[in-house]
């Protein structure tokens, strides 16, 4: 399922945040949102998932305006994680239970325990199983929140600085976790991150945002020096590095 956002508007109380944006996004793609912080990034993500109402505007799912779906219509559709995780005293097999919870019918209950048992298997988390929440490192909690996006079963995944605060080898093993999810189960994934090297590793697509609007959205065509320069103000060289283009200060 594909999302779209036609002339999106936002502000909190009279400070103008978003400002008659517009872009169109297909599913089995990773579209990975820049820009300097207080851009609106969190706040397009939070207008994408319905915790946030525009004002003026829509969002689409598919042919659906995600106004006019019920909560459980959401939840089934879209899987939404934040960069700070809500951390709890509930073990990490309840917690990842929860994701079933839009799904979960009074004959389901089995099933939700096999779907859990294996997604642990499967992100090599078996052995957290049992474990309190209070007790995980910062990389483990972030695999175990995108673990609980991935039971969902959503079409659409929202994610807002899923790699903040981890060490290099977590921010690649989440963002391998996000990318294999992505074209296996044909998401759409939305991603909002500050490292830009990370983006251009994993992204297909981006969103560039600056001043309240869109600077440019496209494929890697629109990834130009002269673009991120004036995306984060400041002098900025694209390289190649072996088969990766990266950024650099020039």
């Amino acid at each position: 399922m594909g999302v779209e956002f036609k002339q999106l508007s936002f502000a909190y109380g009279g400070q103008q945040v978003l400002d008659n944006i517009s872009c169109r996004l297909t599913a089995g793609h990773i579209y990975a949102v820049l820009g300097i912080n207080g851009t609106g990034k969190s706040t397009l993500i939070k207008l994408l998932a319905g915790f946030l109402q525009p004002a003026a505007g829509s969002v689409l799912l598919g042919n659906r305006q995600l106004k006019n779906l019920s909560l459980k219509q959401r939840a089934q559709r879209i899987a939404y994680v934040p960069q700070h995780q809500q951390i709890s005293n509930l073990s990490v097999f309840d917690y990842l239970l929860l994701g079933r919870k839009p799904h979960h019918t009074w004959q389901s209950k089995r099933r939700d325990d096999a779907l859990v048992g294996s997604m642990l298997e499967k992100l090599s988390l078996r052995h957290l199983t049992m474990r309190p929440l209070q007790q995980l490192s910062g990389g483990e909690l972030q695999k175990i929140a995108l673990a609980r996006a991935f039971l969902q079963e959503p079409e659409i995944l929202l994610l807002d600085e899923p790699t903040s605060s981890l060490d290099l080898k977590n921010q690649l093993e989440v963002m391998e976790l996000i990318s294999a999810e992505t074209f296996a189960k044909n998401l759409t994934t939305i991603i909002t991150v500050h490292d830009v090297n990370l983006a251009l590793r994993f992204a297909e697509y981006f969103i560039l945002m600056k001043d309240r609007k869109i600077l440019a959205a496209g494929d890697l065509e629109i990834m130009t020096s002269e673009h991120l320069s004036q995306l984060y103000e400041l002098p900025l060289q694209l390289y190649r590095q072996g088969k990766l283009l990266q950024v650099a200060p020039s």
